[in-house]
């Protein structure tokens, strides 16, 4: 895994949280050489720990012990600064404004070693590993419904549900983490970019529910 140092001026501290969360985005530019200009100007304030291009370099942007700003107005599971308590990490892709396509295999290849390396150095539940618009679901899209996070959870990053039969309302997407406040369609959506992405409508079926079911029954008690 090639690292690369391309620090951000755009951090600050984390104001004693812990790190609990690890939240995945596509850059969503027209290029690499974009994207990295963007996560490291200080006009942008924008940034993230890290950033992996397609060819599977790793850039590291921000030292874990500081706060990047990369998630925006988010919320999780009644947290609302969710830069403060996770890890974020870029991968380079054009997203759906510029040409979404697959992610490429060196990225994957490069990702799966760093989010172990990072769940070595911070207890992150699996629940908790999670993509941008999980936690932003009105305003943001990635990584995406091409990004593999059935792979990630076969390799232990992430959780990935066994359907149940049967299974709640979308209302019920609320106790897993999603905003109850933002509009049901794009929980809703959100929700099936993660884990079902082979139709994502913004519209409940048998299929979300049972998944859903599926990921309620997986998560720690207590």
């Amino acid at each position: 895994m090639k690292r690369i140092a391309r620090p951000s001026p755009n951090h600050d501290e984390r104001g004693g949280v812990a790190v609990d969360m690890l939240v995945l985005h596509y850059t969503g530019m027209a290029d690499a050489e974009a994207a990295l200009a963007r996560l490291t100007d200080p006009a942008a304030k924008v940034s993230a720990h890290y950033t992996i291009g397609e060819d599977g370099t790793v850039y590291a942007h921000v030292p874990e012990t500081r706060r990047a700003w990369h998630a925006g107005i988010s919320y999780w599971a009644g947290a609302s600064d969710i830069n403060a308590r996770s890890i974020g990490i870029e991968l380079v892709n054009p997203g759906h404004e510029f040409g979404y396509r697959p992610f490429a295999e060196e990225q994957i290849a490069a990702l799966i070693p760093l989010c172990h390396s990072i769940l070595v150095r911070h207890p992150i539940p699996s629940p908790r590993v999670l993509g941008h618009s999980d936690v932003a679901p009105a305003r943001k899209e990635d990584p995406g419904e091409l990004f593999p996070w059935a792979r990630l959870a076969k390799a232990g990053i992430g959780l990935w549900p066994q359907r149940l039969s049967g299974g709640p309302g979308p209302e019920a997407l609320a106790r897993f983490g999603y905003d109850p406040a933002a509009p049901e369609e794009k929980v809703i959506t959100a929700f099936q970019r993660h884990f079902r992405q082979s139709r994502c409508d913004g519209v409940w079926d048998s299929e979300c529910a049972g998944l859903l079911a599926g990921l309620l029954a997986a998560m720690p008690v207590g």
